[in-house]
C-alpha cells in the first residue's frame, strides 16, 4: 500500500469514527483492538479508564480506614460518689481551733512503745467513772467480754491516768462527744493502735466506742474514745460498742459542743480523772 493510500485509510476510519461517536453507537471499523472506541457513557469511561481505577482504589482504602476510626467504644463507667457522713474520726481534716494542750505532769505517762498485754480477769465486771473538772460524772459499764481489746486498753490508760487533764476536743450535738486525744487536735493518740473489736451491740444514745481513722480502718486509736448523744446507726459494722453509760447522760449532753475544724470554737471541757472499779 502506497503511502498515498495510507493516508486515505487512516481519514475514512477517523471520518467514520466520528460519525458513529455522533450517533451513538459503538465503533465498529477494521483495525487493530486498541484502535475500538465506544460513544456515550462507555465512550466516557473507555477514555477515563486510569482515573476509574484510582478512584475505585481510593474509595476501597478509605471505607477500611474510616470503619477503623469510627467504631464506637462503650463509654466509661460512672464512677459512685461516696455519701459524705458523720464519722467518729480520730482524724481531723483540719484544726484552727484546737483544745488547750494538758500541763505536762512527769508523773504521767502519755506515749508508749507499745499496747498493752491482755490483763483482763474475765471473772470480774469493770466499770468506769468519768469526772469532768467543771463537776459532774459519768457512770459506764464497760463490757470486756464482747470487746475486750478496747476495755483492755481503757483499763489500762485509765489505771495509768492517762486521761486526767484530757479534754473532749469534739462535740457535735446529736452525734457524738470525743475525747481522750493527748494533743487535743483530733489526732494524737499514746503512740500505739489496737485491733478493732467486732460485735453487734447497737449504736444507741450513751453507748462507747474508740474512734478510729478512715486510713486504718481495721484498727482503733490507741487512746481516743467518743459517748454517742443519739441513736447513730450509721456507725454499725464500722465501730464496735466497748461501754454503755449507766448514769450521768444528762451530763454528757451537756459537754461543750465544738467543733475543731471550725474557727473561734469554745474552750473544751476537761476530764479530771476516770476511775475503774473493778467486782464480780
Amino acid at each position: 500500500m502506497t503511502q498515498e493510500r495510507r493516508q486515505d485509510e487512516r481519514r475514512r476510519r477517523r471520518l467514520a469514527r466520528q460519525q458513529q461517536k455522533r450517533q451513538g453507537r459503538p465503533v465498529r471499523v477494521d483495525g487493530p483492538v486498541n484502535d475500538i472506541e465506544f460513544g456515550g457513557v462507555m465512550g466516557w469511561f473507555q477514555r477515563n479508564t486510569k482515573w476509574v481505577f484510582l478512584a475505585v482504589i481510593i474509595l476501597f482504602i478509605g471505607g477500611g480506614v474510616g470503619s477503623s476510626f469510627y467504631t464506637p467504644s462503650a463509654p466509661p463507667a460512672p464512677t459512685p460518689s461516696a455519701t459524705p457522713s458523720a464519722t467518729a474520726s480520730s482524724t481531723a481534716s483540719a484544726t484552727p481551733t484546737a483544745s488547750p494542750t494538758p500541763t505536762p505532769d512527769p508523773s504521767i505517762q502519755r506515749i508508749y512503745t507499745a499496747a498493752p498485754a491482755m490483763n483482763l480477769d474475765p471473772n470480774k465486771k469493770y466499770s468506769a467513772v468519768i469526772k469532768l473538772q467543771k463537776g459532774g460524772e459519768v457512770r459506764l459499764d464497760l463490757l470486756a467480754k464482747e470487746a475486750p481489746q478496747a476495755v483492755n486498753n481503757f483499763v489500762f490508760l485509765a489505771k495509768n491516768r492517762f486521761y486526767d487533764g484530757l479534754t473532749f476536743h469534739r462535740v457535735l450535738p446529736g452525734f457524738v462527744a470525743q475525747g481522750g486525744d493527748p494533743q487535743g487536735t483530733g489526732v494524737g493518740g499514746p503512740g500505739y493502735t489496737i485491733p478493732q473489736d467486732k460485735n453487734s451491740i447497737p449504736f444507741e444514745a450513751g453507748v462507747v466506742s474508740m474512734a478510729k481513722s478512715p486510713a486504718t480502718p481495721t484498727v482503733t486509736s490507741g487512746s481516743q474514745f467518743f459517748i454517742t448523744l443519739a441513736p447513730t446507726p450509721n456507725l454499725q459494722g464500722d465501730f464496735a460498742v466497748f461501754g454503755k453509760v449507766t448514769s450521768g447522760m444528762d451530763v454528757v449532753q451537756k459537754i461543750t459542743p465544738r467543733d475543731p475544724t471550725q474557727k473561734s470554737q469554745p474552750a473544751s471541757d476537761i476530764i479530771a480523772s476516770i476511775q475503774i472499779i473493778e467486782g464480780n
